[in-house]
């Protein structure tokens, strides 16, 4: 049952000094370090086993979207590993942690689901307008003799 910590930063300029020692705080053993790419979450991922615990400091370090951490967590789940995040004092090991990833989760549900309604109603109206003739064709036909 290891304690592994996922410090990342934005760019090649950035420093992860302050998530490092966060991590080392919080009892991370081993940490995933990264700049810019997604090589070493890929790596924690794969490595992580059953009762292990992942540690960030921030959600938006360890995933790009609300749907991107729900997926990283369901890789988890599946594995049985916990995830903790320092800053909201998120657990997955928790009930109360449970709940708050449930929410986020039906959270990015609805701002799919709205975001899909706007997008079919703005369709419709430039359709009535006749501003919208639908995408170009990307095949061509051709004409068998």
């Amino acid at each position: 049952m290891a304690k592994i910590g996922y410090a990342r930063v934005s760019t090649n300029d950035q420093k992860l000094e302050v998530q490092l020692d966060q991590l080392g705080k919080a009892g991370a053993e081993r940490i995933y370090r990264e700049k810019a790419s997604d090589a070493a979450r890929t790596e924690l991922l794969d490595y992580v086993r059953e009762g292990d615990t992942v540690i960030a400091c921030k959600l938006d370090r360890l995933a790009r979207s609300t749907r991107h951490l729900l997926d990283i967590v369901e890789k988890l789940t599946a594995k049985r590993v916990t995830l903790k995040v320092l800053n909201i004092d998120l657990d997955t090991g928790t009930p109360t942690g449970k709940l708050m990833l449930t929410m986020l989760g039906a959270i990015a549900t609805f701002e799919r689901e709205m975001m899909l309604e706007r997008q079919a109603d703005g369709i419709a109206r430039a359709r009535q307008e006749g501003k919208y003739t639908g995408r170009e064709p990307t095949a061509r036909v051709r004409a068998w003799r």
